[in-house]
């Protein structure tokens, strides 16, 4: 029997970077494509804030956190209100723990635990990032691993056309550059790690309608590709009405803000300069608030505390340098220079104020520990963005693709390509369930795939 030219394709290099790796560290022969020549800029890796959730690890054993896999899945159970596949979220939440001790200690990632601020939904601090929290700098760090190893093939640009079965076993690929060209390899194992569909704004006005007007702030190259190719195949699909938003788009400069503007203690105000929602029910699920608000539209209102504390952030330094916060020493000054009404403003702002200090409940039903808002003012123009799909073809604790409830031998699936574990809509959105469901996936795809060739 004639041996497949690679044991995997991997098509995508964001979350499928650890694939590639995952499975060369095993002794696989990895192809690596995508068809993006420009990914490590425009990728959904390469511009979210490289958070990534894990359970028990050694690192909030130093912080003296308390936390395991069960309480991860636990707050993704509470945050989804039971609907997240459990299946998934069950095998990436044990496997959360093992997945960043490999990239800090084999892929020699500089990981951090986040202890400054924690995001909506999570109970504990879990979320492990980089310096700059950047998905950038965690793409290159990976894609330079990559290059650097003898056992992986990286080509871009380069598309996956089909995944080709005998027998219903995978047994090959086509691939094709941007002039038409095609090829067919021989492998045994294809994942699909080419991110979901929302660059495709007919499948996400059919399945997500109330942020389909939004600005889509993801990888241009996110088009559906996975679903098309599993269907033809005859994959299931699943939650395809499940999304992450963000409120927190910078209107100027196009770049995220952060959230953390807001855990910290900020509030958002709408073009009438009120508040109209409790800030702390999730980023994801406050951009279709705020994309129901008069123009779609609204501002961030923090201090010079929460903006030093939110200068660790490369991106939310890159908002301020692009010249997108606008200063006042009062409410009133604020008002006028962001064009809300000031009677409106001031009232809200005294009436956050007081509620963060403990003296009277907040209007909106917050009920989280933050900094009172303090003058002199810092308010950003925000409007509300679609980041990336979190619904796609069903897979198993392996990230095997599954048709009519079993599984495509050879076929696997991870980050927006795959069913996440968000639920349904932008409600069930725990931050991290994005880059956790494209590490995560693809690790459990490598491992699965490696168990499976003789090398």
């Amino acid at each position: 029997m004639t041996s497949p030219e690679f044991d995997l394709v991997v098509a995508g290099a964001g979350g499928g970077l650890v694939a590639a790796l995952r499975a060369a560290e095993l002794g696989a022969n990895v192809l690596l494509i995508d068809a993006d020549e420009h990914f490590q800029r425009g990728n959904n890796t390469s511009m979210c804030t490289a958070m990534i959730p894990a359970a028990g690890t050694r690192w909030q054993d130093a912080a003296g956190v308390e936390d395991g896999p069960h309480r991860f899945l636990d707050d993704i159970t509470r945050k989804t209100a039971g609907t997240a596949d459990q299946r998934v979220a069950r095998a990436l939440t044990e496997v959360s723990g093992a997945l960043v001790t490999w990239l800090a200690d084999i892929q020699g990632l500089d990981l951090e635990l986040v202890t400054d601020f924690r995001y909506p939904g999570h109970t504990a601090d879990r979320c492990h990032s980089i310096p700059g929290r950047h998905g950038s700098h965690l793409l290159r760090h990976l894609v330079h691993r990559a290059q650097a190893h003898p056992r992986i093939e990286l080509i871009t640009p380069m598309s996956l056309r089909e995944v080709h079965t005998v027998d219903g076993r995978v047994t090959g690929v086509e691939i094709a550059s941007p002039d038409g060209n095609t090829e067919r390899l021989t492998t045994g194992a294809a994942l699909l790690a080419t991110n979901g569909f929302g660059a495709d704004r007919d499948l996400v006005r059919a399945h997500m309608p109330e942020i389909a007007d939004a600005h889509y702030h993801g990888g241009q190259f996110s088009r559906g590709d996975a679903l098309r190719i599993g269907e033809r195949l005859g994959a299931d699909t699943g939650f395809l009405d499940a999304y992450q938003g963000h409120a927190a788009l910078s209107s100027r400069s196009q770049t995220l803000v952060g959230w953390a503007t807001v855990v910290h203690g900020g509030i958002v105000v709408d073009s009438t300069g009120r508040r109209f929602a409790p800030e702390t029910t999730g980023y994801s699920e406050f951009a279709a608030l705020l994309a129901a608000r008069p123009g779609s539209a609204g501002w961030i209102i923090i201090d010079e505390h929460i903006e030093e504390l939110c200068s660790v952030f490369d991106d939310f330094r890159t908002v301020a340098e692009s010249g997108s916060l606008v200063r006042a020493a009062t409410a009133t000054d604020l008002a006028d220079a962001i064009g809300v009404p000031a009677a409106a403003l001031e009232d809200e702002l005294t009436a956050a104020h007081s509620a963060a200090a403990g003296l009277e409940p907040d209007r909106q039903g917050r009920t989280d520990t933050r900094h009172p808002l303090t003058a002199p003012y810092i308010a950003i123009a925000v409007k509300p963005a679609l980041f990336h799909t979190q619904g796609g073809l069903v897979v198993d604790e392996h990230a095997r693709v599954l048709a009519h409830g079993a599984p495509i031998p050879g076929l696997y699936a991870s980050g927006g390509a795959a069913v996440g574990i968000s639920g349904h809509g932008a409600g069930g959105y725990l931050a991290g369930n994005g880059l956790i469901t494209a590490l995560g996936l693809a690790y459990l795809a490598a491992e699965h795939v490696s168990s499976t060739v003789t090398v």
